[in-house]
C-alpha cells in the first residue's frame, strides 16, 4: 500500500464497473451516460476514477466549475466535459481553449459570454428551470424557445443542447412522481416548440441518477450518473432495482489498546464514563479526516469483523472505541470506518445528513488508494 498507514480511503474500481453495468440496464433507447465527477468525484479522487471511466468507454463528464474542467483536461480526458455551474464571463476564452461545454442560465449571461469570447464560439447547453428553482430559463415553452433562439443568434456562442434537473426524482410518493413527470413534460414542451420552428438541438437531457432508474425516458440523450456511480442511494428509503456497491471504504488503524476501569472518563468533555472494566482501542482518524464528530458515543466501526462502539467524543485526529468483544485486538489492526457493512448512507442516517456529504467530506489529507482492478 503506497500511503501512510494511518487513515486512508480505498477506492474499489470493480464496484464502479458493477454500478455502471447495473445502471445501464435501467436506461431505455440510446441514452448515454454522463458521469458526474465534480468535487473530486464526490471525494473519491478524479485521478483514480476518471481515467478508469474512460477505459470503460465513458465519453461524457460533468463538473461544477472551470478549475475542475481544466483539471480533467490535464489528466488527459478527451471526452466531452460540461460545466453544470457558473463560469465568469471573463473566462469565456478558457472555455473555448479547453473545448468545454458551459451551462447557460439566461440570455443576459449568454450575452456576456458572447461579448467576452475572442477565440471562437463558446459551446452551450441551456438550463431550463422546470421546478428545481435553482438555475435556468423559467418561462413557458414559447418564452423559453424565444430566449433560446435569441441566444442562438449571438455570434460567439454555439447552442448544442439543453437540460434540466429533477428536484424529487428520488422520492416514491405520488405527489413527487407527478412533480417529476411535470418537469419532464416542461422540458420536452420546449423541445417540441423549437422543433416546430425548425430548430433541433443535438442534445436534450434531463435524467439524473434517480431519474434514470425511476423515470427513465428514451427522449433524454444523456443520463447524469452521480451518486449511484459511487455506490450510494439517491434516497436510502427508496429501494433501487439493484444493490449498488459502495466504492469507498474509509479505513484507519488501532494505535493503542488498554483496559480502563469502571468510573473512568473518556475523551473531551467526559461525555462517556465506563460503567464496568472495558477494553479500549484508540483509532487513528478524526473529524479533520472527515469522520463526523457527530458519531461520538453512537457510531460503530468494524475491527476484525466485529462492530465496535465509538465511546467518548471523536477528536480531530483520533477516537476511541470499545473492543471488549475482541480477544486478540492489538496496535496495527485495521478498523473500517465505513464501506460495505457500515455504509456512508448509514453514517449519514446517524448524523442527520446524506451520504453525498459524508464521502465528499473526506479530507484531502486522507490518501485515496486504488483497489479492485
Amino acid at each position: 500500500m503506497n500511503c501512510l498507514r494511518r487513515c486512508w480511503a480505498e477506492i474499489d474500481l470493480s464496484a464502479i464497473k458493477y454500478n455502471i453495468e447495473q445502471y445501464r440496464t435501467c436506461l431505455k433507447g440510446g441514452t448515454e451516460l454522463l458521469c458526474v465527477v465534480k468535487a473530486n468525484c464526490y471525494g473519491h479522487s478524479d485521478k483514480i476514477v476518471v481515467p478508469y471511466l474512460e477505459r470503460l468507454g465513458i465519453k461524457w463528464f460533468a463538473v461544477s466549475n472551470l478549475i475542475e474542467a481544466e483539471h480533467l483536461r490535464a489528466l488527459g480526458v478527451d471526452g466531452e466535459i460540461i460545466i453544470l455551474g457558473y463560469t465568469p464571463e471573463e473566462n469565456a476564452d478558457d472555455l473555448i481553449r479547453y473545448n468545454i461545454i458551459q451551462a447557460c442560465t439566461e440570455y443576459t449571461y449568454a450575452q456576456k459570454l458572447n461579448e467576452s469570447a475572442s477565440a471562437g464560439s463558446v459551446r452551450l447547453h441551456i438550463a431550463i428551470d422546470t421546478g428545481m428553482t435553482r438555475i435556468g430559463l423559467h418561462g413557458d415553452a414559447k418564452t423559453d424557445a424565444d430566449d433560446i433562439q435569441k441566444i442562438m443568434a449571438l455570434e460567439n456562442v454555439s447552442v448544442e443542447g439543453m437540460f434540466t434537473h429533477y428536484a424529487v426524482a428520488d422520492c416514491a410518493d405520488e405527489d413527487s412522481i407527478a412533480y417529476t413527470k411535470a418537469q419532464t413534460e416542461k422540458i420536452l414542451a420546449v423541445d417540441e416548440e423549437l422543433k416546430g420552428r425548425g430548430v433541433s438541438l443535438k442534445c436534450v437531457h434531463f435524467l439524473n441518477s434517480a431519474g434514470g432508474v425511476y423515470h427513465t425516458n428514451e427522449k433524454s440523450a444523456l443520463a447524469r450518473l452521480g451518486i449511484i456511480l459511487y455506490g450510494l442511494y439517491p434516497d436510502p428509503s427508496n429501494p433501487l432495482p439493484f444493490e449498488p456497491k459502495p466504492v469507498m471504504q474509509l479505513k484507519a488503524v488501532v494505535s493503542q489498546v488498554k483496559y480502563i476501569e469502571a468510573g473512568t472518563d473518556v475523551s473531551y468533555g467526559r461525555t462517556f464514563t465506563a460503567d464496568k472494566r472495558i477494553k479500549l482501542a484508540t483509532v487513528t482518524a478524526g473529524y479533520a479526516d472527515g469522520f463526523p464528530r457527530a458519531l461520538s458515543n453512537k457510531g460503530e466501526v468494524i475491527i476484525k469483523g466485529t462492530r465496535c462502539k465509538i465511546v467518548g467524543r471523536i477528536c480531530m485526529d483520533q477516537f476511541m472505541c470499545d473492543v471488549s468483544a475482541l480477544d486478540d485486538v492489538q496496535a496495527g489492526d485495521v478498523a473500517t470506518l465505513f464501506g460495505r457493512e457500515i455504509t456512508a448512507d448509514d453514517i449519514a442516517g446517524l448524523t442527520g445528513t446524506i451520504g453525498y456529504e459524508i464521502v465528499c467530506g473526506i479530507a484531502e489529507r486522507v490518501p485515496r488508494v486504488e483497489t479492485g482492478e
